[in-house]
């Protein structure tokens, strides 16, 4: 790897074409291959920048979906190498993007370190400058175009009669195929849980499978939140042949999109039970995918390698180093914070100009989403005001027409999404006949219209950036930073905020923000308060249980945490009583939560 950092899924639209502006300088990122309609619509984009041909896939076309997918990654691929083979036939002296991609390196890169030999050096003798002009060169490795899926958005399609397609064309098996049927090397971010038919499809696919040596390698990381998940994902896998390549840990709670909260098991003891547990892990999994390889006529005696990572509320060049030192992670993601980053994502400027003038208080975890997932919300957003003016208007929902969240069949045969205005109204009714009081009705009202259009919301930002919004397409907007945005308060270059990652600058000079540990801790402490406060009218023996179960959990991690500050050199003294005091404050708000 080029970089020790990666840049996450961002939405559906905020990172579509993030590959296409930072995988020339060997930066990896993933695009979210949910939104066809969108990739599509970003394809005829670029084919018209890039003066290419474009020939439409119409929605109607056989299996379009996957085609959509295949062709947009290609795309990407093709202008991606010829960003590359500019780079390597321009020289040091003239051409900014060959300095600009040594430049932005880690310090320890060794590709860094000769770089800066050649620019330290110029009176170096000719041929031992050609030799290294020709080394430089040679390392320069281009990031990937990872993608991401929903492993459990998987709507059945329909012909134009009515009639059901074939399950292989279900959204997330058609996206699947699209992805591997790209000609390019990179991996797919399964996330969102376990899909035994989609891992099953993913298992026919020669190019999943590294010793059947297909053209076009495609490699499975799995975004996980704890190691019991993980390991019973990658044993699944494992049994069809499958191997993790990376396992990409993400806070339950201090990150963008949708949040999976775990019932109170913190990051550090969770990073700490992957870095115990690897040996473990690796013993249990080789074995079965030995098997499932010898059954298809594969001999393998080694196991793969696999890497570790995390994303989730990093902030600092101190917290990213000490995650890498620490727990040896191959890399951390950095996600929220390039959505200030507009060289780099595809954020409006409305939007960007809202996220910067915004407090801590405008985001906050909503159940906006029609998956039923917690979901990380933007109160300023456009499209929340939208919503709010829907409500005030007596029409509250979203007209669907993407249909890609639709689940709910409580009142259709066929299944509609939650967030749609007919599933609202049919809804509301339905709570007009039950006679609550005045404030039971008003909390059941607001948890029935809090759901928002997810499919329209989070693909409209690169629609208006690009000036490719159509008629009678709403401009509303909806974004999920992680909680962590708050504290950059400004619009950043791609070189601020890989220097920033690197330490070479510091954009949050001066800003009071506690350690992302604490960040996350906190958020576990407003996630259980919450829940008691929802269900507090309501108490069982079950919901006791998960109370006394959740808080003991956090209990462990602030006595892990309280050993651990001692063992890292990250905090200076001072800090270290910050976060003894910190740590002490959140025991207590722990200690006084419950039913009784």
């Amino acid at each position: 790897m080029s970089h020790s950092f990666h840049i996450p899924v961002l939405g559906l639209a905020f990172s579509i074409d993030t590959p296409l502006k930072v995988a020339q300088y060997g930066i990896s990122s993933v695009v979210s291959i949910v939104d066809d309609t969108l990739i599509e619509r970003m394809r005829a984009y670029y084919c018209e920048q890039f003066e290419r041909p474009y020939i439409a896939i119409d929605a109607t076309q056989d299996d379009a979906r996957a085609l959509r997918i295949t062709a947009y990654l290609n795309l990407m691929q093709e202008i991606i190498d010829e960003q590359l083979q500019a780079m390597q036939a321009g020289d040091f002296e003239n051409s900014e993007n060959l300095n600009r991609y040594f430049a932005l390196l880690p310090e320890k890169h060794p590709a860094k370190l000769r770089y800066q030999l050649l620019k330290s050096e110029p009176q170096l003798a000719s041929n031992l400058q050609k030799e290294l002009i020709a080394e430089l060169k040679a390392s320069i490795k281009p990031g990937n175009i990872d993608v991401n899926i929903m492993a459990k958005v998987d709507k059945l399609n329909f012909d134009s009669h009515g009639l059901a397609l074939a399950e292989k064309f279900s959204d997330a098996l058609a996206a699947i195929r699209g992805f591997a049927q790209a000609k390019i090397n990179s991996s797919v971010v399964l996330s969102a849980g376990l899909n035994p038919k989609l891992y099953s499809y993913i298992a026919e696919f020669p190019q999943f499978i590294p010793h059947l040596k297909a053209e076009h390698q495609k490699f499975i990381i799995l975004k996980v939140s704890d190691f019991r998940s993980a390991f019973i994902q990658a044993k699944f896998l494992a049994k069809k042949g499958l191997w993790v390549s990376e396992f990409r840990i993400e806070s339950g709670l201090n990150c963008g999109g949708h949040a999976f909260a775990t019932e109170g098991l913190l990051l550090g003891p969770i990073l700490e039970e992957f870095k115990a547990k690897r040996t473990e892990l690796l013993e249990a999994l080789f074995p079965l995918y030995k098997e499932a390889l010898a059954a298809r006529g594969l001999q393998v005696e080694e196991a793969p390698a696999i890497a570790y990572t995390y994303q989730g509320g990093i902030g600092t060049a101190q917290e990213h180093e000490f995650l890498l030192q620490h727990y040896q992670l191959a890399a951390t993601g950095w996600g929220s914070p390039f959505l200030l980053v507009p060289e780099v994502t595809a954020v409006d400027s409305e939007t960007i100009e809202n996220l910067i003038q915004a407090n801590a208080a405008d985001f906050y975890v909503s159940g906006a989403s029609p998956l039923g997932v917690p979901f990380n919300n933007f109160r300023q957003s456009t499209a929340e005001k939208r919503r709010l003016q829907r409500i005030q208007a007596g029409r509250p929902g979203n007209p669907c027409k993407k249909k890609y969240l639709v689940s709910n069949t409580e009142f259709t045969a066929e299944p509609i999404c939650t967030a749609s205005r007919q599933y609202q109204q049919l809804k509301i009714k339905e709570l007009e006949t039950q006679n609550l009081d005045a404030q039971a009705y008003e909390q059941q009202f607001n948890t029935i219209v809090e759901k928002t259009c997810l499919c329209e919301g989070l693909a409209t930002p690169a629609y208006l950036k690009y000036h490719i919004l159509q008629k009678k397409e709403e401009p509303a907007v909806s974004i999920c930073p992680g909680p962590n945005i708050a504290y950059f308060k400004s619009q950043y270059s791609l070189d601020q905020m890989v220097n920033h990652i690197y330490g070479r600058t510091d954009l949050l000079n001066q800003v009071q923000r506690p350690l992302f540990f604490i960040n996350e801790l906190n958020l576990y402490i407003e996630h259980l308060t919450s829940y008691v406060a929802i269900n507090y009218q309501s108490v069982t023996e079950k919901k006791e249980k998960y109370v006394q179960k959740f808080k003991a959990q956090l209990l462990t991690g602030i006595q892990y945490y309280e050993n651990l500050k001692n063992q890292v050199s990250l905090l200076s003294t001072t800090r270290k009583e910050e976060v003894s005091a910190q740590l002490q404050l959140a025991e207590q708000k722990i200690k006084d939560l419950g039913f009784a």
